[in-house]
């Protein structure tokens, strides 16, 4: 959780010093639901990703140096720097890859399922989205789809209170989103997603119910980002009085707390780490600093028309 923090932050720094091109969609805040999720996958096991994606990436065992690159355009990036950060990939790790349309990776998550159950695999597919994707068509379609089909995938989606500007409140007249997997006959709950353990419980919960071919299952966990929805975000539709609640709820926070209280671990060792993965993700930076910019040969490699 800490290395997507701090991963988190030094691409923004990067971002502000316009060392890259383009936009980016941190998910500083939401660092829980990613590791709690992934953390119950094995070898095999498949996830697709968002438009902020990066948690994701990082949580399936990413290499944040590959990842740098990759947001700085460079030829050493996972996808050559063609994808950049809304693109990234790492198919040998099971990331099928973060999406920019809203939704997108929803369907891609199903054939993926389908795939494993075709071949008689006992791999399980975790598909990530926020909440304004439950209310695009590819959502239902595939949730449907899935549900007759008993497919093994888990559907999570990271509820940050916004669709950009929009909060869910003023998108949806229910206030669990997790309601609609009943539609479609399997289970859905929402969960704390600032809890680790929360997080962890119930992804232990539907990664088993589909590896035992019984089905998808939904979860809701409600988070937040502390970061605008992109870098041109200035964040005029909400207060710093909303944000700083929601920090009191900071989950690396509260599972630093939980860690110290339970002496699992002492604040000194807590401090070493953060150390180490600080240096970590400015040698990330370096790396992409000094690696080459693709060439014109690649220009039309890996392209499919």
């Amino acid at each position: 959780m800490i290395r997507i923090r701090y991963f988190e932050k030094e691409v923004e720094r990067n971002m502000k010093k316009g060392l890259f091109h383009g936009t980016t969609h941190l998910c500083i805040g939401q660092e829980a639901t990613a590791v709690g999720v992934c953390a119950m996958l094995l070898e095999g096991d498949k996830i697709t990703s968002t438009h902020r994606g990066h948690g994701h990436s990082i949580a399936m065992g990413a290499d944040i140096n590959k990842m740098m690159a990759e947001i700085f355009g460079k030829e050493t990036g996972y996808c050559k720097g063609k994808g950049g950060s809304m693109h990234i990939s790492d198919v040998e790790a099971g990331n099928l890859g973060s999406n920019g349309i809203v939704g997108g990776s929803i369907p891609i998550a199903v054939g993926s399922a389908l795939t494993a159950q075709l071949e008689g695999k006992d791999e399980v597919t975790v598909c990530f989205f926020g909440d304004g994707a439950t209310n695009e068509g590819s959502f239902h379609e595939a949730l449907n789809l899935a549900s007759i089909w008993k497919l093994p995938v888990v559907f999570v989606c990271e509820n940050n209170e916004y669709g950009m500007s929009s909060p869910i409140t003023k998108m949806t007249n229910i206030n669990d989103l997790s309601i609609r997997a009943e539609a479609y006959g399997f289970p859905g709950v929402t969960i704390d997603g600032n809890n680790l353990l929360d997080v962890l419980e119930e992804a232990e919960k539907a990664v088993q119910r589909a590896r035992n071919r019984e089905g998808p299952t939904l979860i809701e966990a409600k988070t937040y980002r502390f970061s605008g929805h992109s870098k041109s975000d200035k964040q005029l539709y909400r207060s710093a009085e909303e944000v700083e609640e929601w920090r009191k709820k900071d989950p690396i926070m509260r599972l630093e707390r939980f860690l110290i209280q339970t002496g699992e671990i002492v604040e000194k060792d807590m401090f070493r780490i953060k150390q180490e993965i600080q240096k970590d993700v400015e040698n990330a930076t370096n790396f992409a600093l000094e690696s080459k910019e693709p060439s014109m040969e690649e220009l039309f490699t890996d392209v499919y028309a």
